[in-house]
């Protein structure tokens, strides 16, 4: 194991061990409780989320936080749901992943030169995290980007995701354009260290409507793969 993997697994651990935030930590623990009947008998992983993947990714994917059932029942972000469904079937044509599909932490799946992240790490209830939950959560990110040295490129899943880049990125000391960069499908800005593109968060709502396509996604990961992946 190399030196950054050593660290980014000890990250991991000190992330998964985190309750900084009580309405998050309440929230992650009540569905595990009561899950929905097709997850009945399960057990939850129902801790909050480290990211996973390459210690040597050119491309790191950065997520809004963990589903209810999906990365916070299987203990990998992305892991289980529809949106990463969606997500892992782009990265495998892409040529990022080894397989379409990632339904448990043991199921196979590796990621070549990509990391994926997200801004919180816990389930928020309605998918919105609070600014100070969201502020209390960026440290990892920040902590994880620090890690990931070959990192050329940040793929940001939504505008929370983006804003949740640009203000980790400011915290790092790295400078962010003024007035802010505006989130869209397809953005781009430079950010010295890193060229952050914006996509449009492959969520149901997004992509069962028509408004995420996948040759929309397909289309970013392959620039994002030009750029430094």
């Amino acid at each position: 194991m190399t030196e950054r993997a050593a660290q980014l697994r000890a990250l991991a651990s000190e992330i998964a061990a985190c309750r900084r935030c009580p309405r998050l930590v309440a929230w992650r623990e009540e569905a595990a409780a009561h899950p929905p009947a097709r997850f009945a008998g399960q057990s939850y992983w129902a801790r909050p989320l480290p990211g996973f993947g390459d210690p040597a990714a050119g491309v790191v994917v950065v997520g809004l936080a963990p589903a209810a059932h999906g990365g916070n029942r299987t203990g990998r972000i992305f892991t289980g749901d529809r949106s990463g469904d969606f997500l892992f079937a782009s990265l495998h044509r892409t040529g990022f992943a080894s397989q379409a599909t990632s339904v448990s932490t043991g199921d196979g799946l590796v990621l070549r030169r990509l990391y994926i992240s997200a801004v919180n790490r816990c389930a928020p209830p309605g998918n919105q995290p609070t600014p100070g939950e969201r502020d209390a959560c960026l440290v990892f990110l920040a902590r994880e980007l620090e890690l990931l040295a070959a990192a050329r490129v940040i793929v940001a899943l939504g505008s929370y995701a983006w804003d949740g880049v640009l203000l980790a990125a400011g915290r790092m000391g790295v400078p962010v354009p003024r007035p802010k960069p505006r989130f869209g499908h397809g953005a781009e800005v430079d950010l010295v260290r890193w060229r952050l593109i914006g996509s449009f968060h492959p969520s149901q709502q997004n992509t069962f409507t028509g408004k995420l396509t996948e040759p929309m996604l397909d289309e970013v990961f392959r620039r994002a793969r030009a750029r430094g992946g």
